[in-house]
């Protein structure tokens, strides 16, 4: 058996505690999309939606694919949480924007969230903000075909398509 440094254990255990930590944020997110009757990617997409937001702009805000924006804007449709509208200033775009129970929802989803957050319970502001900007240092913003789509293969299940569903739909 191989022998491990004192800094391959360190970072093993970094892993496992990430991954820990990960897998509890993407159950919560489920369990929540869950109890709200939403699909999780539904939590991701609100939560992007500030303002009126150009259906490209928000692809690249989720690390998608343009063709499955128009699954994300279908769905927020559906649910009654965003409609398209043209951009005022090119009629060609299309935004999304959200719809007062779209805002509502958004605001509930992000209270909840925000009761559950592990580092907001067992952590000081300081070592939150220092938290932060380790993370931030960790992982660079990457292409949307780096990251892939978060709900993207919930979408292509339900539309009939084979395919796992991702454990990380909540995550991004």
């Amino acid at each position: 058996m191989r022998t491990r440094s004192d800094e391959d254990l360190l970072d093993l255990e970094i892993l496992d505690a990430v991954a820990g930590l990960f897998g509890r944020l993407v159950a919560e997110g489920e369990a929540l999309a869950k109890s709200l009757g939403i699909p999780v990617f539904v939590i991701k997409a609100l939560h992007m939606l500030d303002t009126p937001l150009a259906m490209k702009d928000l692809g690249q805000r989720m690390h998608c694919d343009p063709s499955f924006i128009t699954s994300i804007a279908d769905t927020l449709e559906k649910y009654g949480l965003a409609a398209r509208e043209a951009d005022p200033g090119d009629r060609r775009v299309k935004r999304l924007v959200l719809t007062p129970a779209g805002a509502d929802l958004k605001g509930r989803i992000e209270d909840e969230v925000l009761s559950h957050t592990p580092w907001r319970q067992s952590l000081t502001r300081e070592q939150r903000e220092s938290l932060l900007a380790l993370v931030r240092t960790m992982s660079p913003p990457l292409s949307a075909t780096e990251a892939g789509c978060p709900g993207e293969e919930v979408s292509k299940l339900l539309a009939g398509a084979a395919g796992p569903i991702s454990a990380a739909v909540a995550a991004e």
